[in-house]
């Protein structure tokens, strides 16, 4: 008898046990439970239930907010009507990382907590739970896992606790981040995620996870700082950033432990302190000398080397003397670094504005383009020698360009630099980018170094005796050429219509080739009035062709021109770029505009050449092209996460590696050969 009841104990022992855990599932390199804190409920209770999970060693499971690559775990209950789960109570993560790359999870056994609601009306004596449970566990590979689980616990008049499980529910409650009512607000902006919480100082700070995914760029250093009582929470924003949203859960390791806020989404004001903190004088001056070069480099570009043909026949005019040329040089030193940094004050007051431009942005307006193709036919003609501009509508043109003196150095310097923001040359879309994310000061200091580096070509002319030697001197072959310098300047102008037609349309395009029709005929009636064969009606005549011909650019319909999916290229999204890196495929992004020569030139030479085809085909890699000709603020957005602020622009995505960027600058072989680089560290197996 003894023996037959202490069996029957044992038995209603172990059963009241199992009533409080669902039993253990094993699954691969991970086993788990569902455990309840309670044996017995009562109705209008609430408990806990605990997924408790525990790895093998050195491997993982995910935070809600993965990091770099994992998968959180969910789940999905299944319960009587009237009964409510709420969201996991997840543990604070540790930071796993995985070289490049930065995970947020757990190590060793964990434990996710969720409370349940029973309605006080609940009348069955039973209360049924099923969880359906995804994961992921991870090492050098990861495993992806689901099993379910189901509970089935008696509904009483009294709630009686499950002390085997107390403990359970205890380390848990230890694990997890303690909420805290302290204020914190933030901010995305500069390509900087930038946080402000008001809290004591003493509580020392080393580290903050994030909870919302594609936020911050979770491997780049993490910046905390105490600036007026204040703690500042910086970090580089997520290359995949699309949207801020309106709060999200913060966790700060302390000396005090973990502790849990909420961040709202507000405008955050950037301290002296903070910004001074991320200047840096060594990158600065190191910048500096980049953008020299590329403005060194711009003088070569095709888009810049008509106009500057006019001063260089100018200075090439041996009736000035060497003081005079000294001074139109910096004449023209002044027009262009002056252009440059009031198009920089430009750019930085759209920023403040909320405005998404960039390099070039001019070009993105239709009337500009077609103002300009106008500007450099009308020079064009000048130098064929239809007319010569005096002072009138179009003295900073023709006039101002050519006159000798300091008026038309200083004019040149400024349609120079006009001409020239469709091209982005080597080493200067770096400094542009650099600049975009600096202070005002700084930021407009790189702007004058880049005007200093295109005017350096004339300044070394005339001050250097070396180069001032070997100009040819004078003669009648000055005419000559002056007549064949229109040529580039009539096919800048045509380029530039080639891109009007591509933003506004065919009808467009057809409406402006008349006025610059009318414009020729404008500058012919000129021209005859000039030489005396012509009365004043007809300087009135060309104003009126004049006229008309800029009403033919306020064309009502813009056509946006979209690049259609060929079996080389489709149009890039920010869609479709994370579905495919998320699915493990190799990604080439190009970033291009139709008035970007560069764009142009390396599309033709590097990208759209049958041994480059043959690499992507090679490799299997989706080649998307983003068309930047008209105002995009996606494609803008992408370019600030590459601290870019013009095209061209190419990024390769492959799995496994971070983002790596194409010189702007492409060889026949640059694609192969970097496909050929990326494949060699990693293979097209995606992990982690």
């Amino acid at each position: 008898m003894r023996l037959f009841f202490s069996a029957v104990l044992l038995l209603l022992a172990a059963g009241t046990v199992q009533a409080q855990t669902s039993g253990w599932v094993k699954a691969s390199h991970l086993k788990a439970e569902l455990v309840s804190d309670h044996q017995d409920l009562m109705p209008g209770q609430t408990f806990k239930l605990a997924l408790h999970f525990i790895p093998d060693d050195h491997w993982h499971t995910y935070w809600q907010n993965p990091g770099d690559s994992g998968l959180a775990t969910s789940i999905d209950w299944t319960l009587p009507e009237g009964v409510t789960a709420g969201a996991i109570q997840w543990p604070a993560p540790m930071a796993i990382a995985v070289p490049p790359l930065v995970n947020y999870g757990f190590e060793g056994p964990t434990i996710l907590v969720s409370e349940l609601t029973i309605p006080a009306d609940f009348n069955q004596s039973q209360l049924p739970i099923k969880a359906k449970v995804d994961w992921l566990v991870c090492k050098e590979i990861c495993i992806p896992a689901e099993a379910s689980f189901e509970l089935n616990l008696p509904v009483t008049q009294t709630a009686i606790e499950a002390r085997d499980y107390k403990q359970l529910f205890e380390q848990a409650s230890q694990k997890q981040p303690k909420p805290v009512s302290l204020q914190g607000r933030y901010d995305v902006q500069n390509q900087k995620f930038s946080a402000v919480v008001q809290m004591p100082e003493d509580l020392k700070v080393s580290a903050f996870f994030v909870s919302a995914p594609e936020l911050v760029d979770h491997a780049a250093p993490q910046e905390m700082d105490w600036v007026d009582g204040e703690l500042l929470l910086r970090q580089q924003k997520n290359t995949y950033f699309s949207q801020a949203p309106a709060q999200f859960e913060l966790v700060l390791n302390t000396v005090a432990g973990p502790v849990l806020l909420q961040l709202q989404h507000e405008g955050v004001p950037v301290s002296s302190e903070l910004s001074l903190a991320s200047f840096s004088l060594l990158d600065w001056l190191g910048m500096l000398l980049l953008a020299t070069l590329g403005g060194l480099i711009l003088n070569l570009m095709p888009c810049v080397f008509p106009v500057l043909s006019l001063k260089a026949l100018s200075l090439a005019n041996g009736q000035n003397s060497t003081p005079q040329i000294k001074a139109e040089a910096l004449w023209y030193s002044a027009g262009v670094i002056i252009s440059f940094v009031l198009l920089a004050a430009l750019l930085l007051v759209f920023r403040a504005a909320g405005q998404a431009v960039g390099w070039g942005f001019q070009l993105q307006n239709p009337l500009i383009v077609g103002l300009l193709a106008y500007l450099l036919f009308v020079l064009g003609l000048s130098l064929s020698g239809v007319m010569q501009l005096g002072i009138g509508w179009m003295s900073s043109g023709q006039q101002l360009t050519q006159k000798q003196g300091h008026k038309g150095s200083f004019f040149t310097g400024v349609l120079a630099v006009v001409v020239a923001s469709p091209c982005t040359a080597p080493f200067m879309g770096t400094a542009l980018g650099y600049a975009a994310t600096q202070p005002a000061l700084a930021a407009l200091a790189i702007f004058a170094a880049l005007g200093l580096g295109m005017a350096l070509p004339f300044l070394l002319l005339a001050w250097w005796p070396g180069f001032a030697a070997v100009l040819p001197k004078p003669g009648l072959w000055m005419e000559k050429l002056k007549q064949w310098l229109a040529y580039p300047l009539y096919l800048s102008a045509v380029w530039l219509l080639w891109v009007y037609g591509r933003q506004q349309g065919l009808d467009a395009l057809a409406l402006a080739l008349v006025g610059l029709v009318l414009v020729g005929a404008a500058c012919w009636l000129w021209g005859q009035q000039q030489l005396q064969q012509a009365g004043k009606v007809s300087s009135l005549i060309a104003l009126l062709l004049v006229a008309g011909s800029i009403a033919l650019l306020w064309y009502p319909q813009p056509v946006a021109q979209k690049i259609a999916k060929t079996d080389h290229a489709e149009a890039w999204s920010e869609q479709r770029l994370k579905q495919l890196v998320q699915e493990g495929q190799p990604v080439l992004v190009n970033m291009t505009a139709d008035w970007c020569i560069t764009c142009l030139v390396n599309e033709r030479v590097a990208l759209n050449t049958d041994s480059s085809k043959a690499a992507m085909a090679l490799y299997n890699l989706t080649y998307l092209k983003g068309d930047w000709t008209n105002k995009d603020p996606a494609i803008s957005a992408y370019l600030r996460q590459f601290q870019r602020d013009g095209v061209p622009l190419y990024v390769l995505y492959w799995p496994g590696q971070p983002p790596e960027i194409l010189p702007q600058i492409l060889t026949p072989d640059s694609l192969r050969q970097a496909l050929e680089q990326l494949s060699s560290k990693q293979p097209l197996i995606t992990s982690q």
